[in-house]
């Protein structure tokens, strides 16, 4: 019988007329079957009967199982774009679909085209990139009144150029098509990026611009104190931030008062984008000034032990003390202008919108080195200050080894340091990076750049998590 039933309301419901046909069905082919067999078995040639029908059933479905493995019911590959199986054959060209060329090389694109906001253009668009074996990982709308603007991440054949790949969305219908490699990063959905970018802005307000430059791409970010930014963006009537878009360049309210400005040439910004940035420039406004307050103890050749610590504008005091105790020419090679102005950057070092700052501390708390890490438009500065009776023990280079290391993993191309050519300690501490280093004159100073796209810096540790403490010695 058949075990075959439907539940209703939570109860199995038995389909008895079924069960009934079924069970006829048995009695009828048993009796038919025995029918034949006393028809077949007792007539002379019984046995050699039943023996011959015996060999032509097992030939039959010897038959059918060679047949079907040899012709399978699959759809052929090129009717869906799969792998051919191990060992396959019957290929047509050198072309292996879209996973690659013969050698299996594929590229990774990150690119955005508009399109007009009528049914079948985007259809069309996709027709254009299927002909060349691109695959569409991911697609993201963004739509305007003149049109839509699709974002796409693509896997081509690893010998479709950017030109080519762009005639081939111009003869699709796209329109102002902007188009560069990407890499595993972007694999990611775009919903759990924008979370993470939130989570690491949560913890740290340095984060902001870094989140801002992944989120939107290549761009330039900017941060103006309310003073220098003249008319503020406009605020909404919540109280929440608010800015304004104009094409190329969105403008944010910044939580101090003062002014974000994030600039992209090469691509006009869209509505989305400029909502998902207010959402992070927001978020930062709500949390309020924060600094992950984690430490590390190391120990210095000479025995003395200094505590390496993330600072923030809580310890301008503090650096204004060290600046008393630093002599004119220290202040002199590090701020390359009027020493009596020195106190007045201290607010904008040690504020987090502008960059990460280090501290290095005595057991007694006193601040006796800050190294900087400054976000500048699109490049990263690092500049240090170390008060002349700790120099040349190792706190420098300390220093700077963590700030090259946090930019390596902010995924800066390149650091700079600005000083002069007499200042043979920062000169130092940079080549002891063991990076590639340029070398320019630049209005009398030296700008001495890191490289970090073809090297990384030796392994600094960060500072550790809050309440917890790291020792090791620092080289001389």
């Amino acid at each position: 019988m058949s075990d075959v039933t439907r539940v209703k309301n939570g109860r199995p419901v038995h389909h008895w007329r079924r069960d009934l046909v079924e069970l006829a069905a048995l009695f009828t082919a048993v009796a038919v079957a025995d029918a034949v067999a006393n028809l077949i078995g007792h007539g002379p040639d019984g046995p050699a009967l039943l023996t011959a029908s015996a060999a032509v059933l097992i030939a039959t479905a010897g038959f059918h199982t060679w047949w079907s493995r040899r012709h399978g019911h699959a759809p052929p590959r090129t009717d869906t774009g799969a792998p051919a199986p191990a060992g396959a054959t019957g290929t047509t060209g050198p072309e292996t679909g879209a996973e690659g060329d013969a050698d299996g090389a594929t590229t990774l694109w990150r690119m955005r085209t508009t399109v007009k906001d009528e049914p079948g253009s985007l259809a069309a668009l996709c027709t254009a990139l299927a002909g060349r074996r691109v695959d569409i990982l991911s697609l993201q709308t963004h739509p305007l009144p003149e049109g839509t603007v699709d974002e796409f991440l693509l896997r081509s054949p690893g010998s479709l150029t950017a030109s080519e790949l762009t005639r081939e969305v111009a003869r699709g219908g796209g329109a102002g098509t902007w188009i560069e490699r990407a890499d595993a990063h972007d694999l990611v959905d775009a919903p759990t990026r924008i979370l993470a970018l939130a989570a690491r802005t949560a913890l740290d307000a340095a984060e902001l611009p870094l989140a801002l430059r992944q989120l939107l791409g290549r761009c330039t970010i900017r941060s103006l104190p309310a003073t220098a930014a003249g008319a503020a963006a406009p605020t909404g009537a919540s109280g929440r931030a608010d800015g304004t878009l104009e094409d190329t360049v969105m403008r944010l309210r910044a939580p101090e008062g003062g002014v974000i400005t994030v600039e992209r040439p090469y691509l006009p910004f869209t509505p989305t984008e400029f909502a998902r940035a207010r959402a992070l420039v927001e978020l930062d406004t709500l949390l309020g000034p924060r600094v992950p307050r984690s430490h590390d103890v190391l120990t210095l050749p000479e025995g003395d032990a200094i505590t390496v610590r993330r600072a923030g504008t809580d310890d301008v005091e503090a650096a204004r003390a060290m600046h008393e105790r630093c002599s004119q020419r220290t202040l002199g090679l590090r701020y390359h202008g009027p020493v009596k102005d020195a106190d007045r950057y201290l607010n904008h070092l040690l504020s987090p919108r502008f960059g990460r700052t280090l501290a290095a501390q005595t057991a007694s708390g006193r601040v006796v080195g800050l190294g900087h890490l400054l976000w500048d438009g699109d490049e990263t500065e690092v500049a240090l200050l170390v008060e002349d009776e700790w120099q040349r023990r190792g706190v420098g280079g300390e220093l700077l080894a963590r700030l090259v290391a946090m930019a390596v993993e902010a995924g800066c191309e390149s650091v700079y340091a600005v000083t002069q050519a007499s200042n043979t300690g920062m000169v130092a501490a940079m080549r002891g990076l063991d990076l590639p280093l340029d070398y320019q004159i630049e209005e009398g100073t030296l700008v001495v750049t890191a490289r970090l796209d073809t090297a990384r810096p030796p392994a600094a540790p960060h500072p550790a998590h809050d309440g917890q403490t790291a020792e090791r010695a620092t080289r001389d």
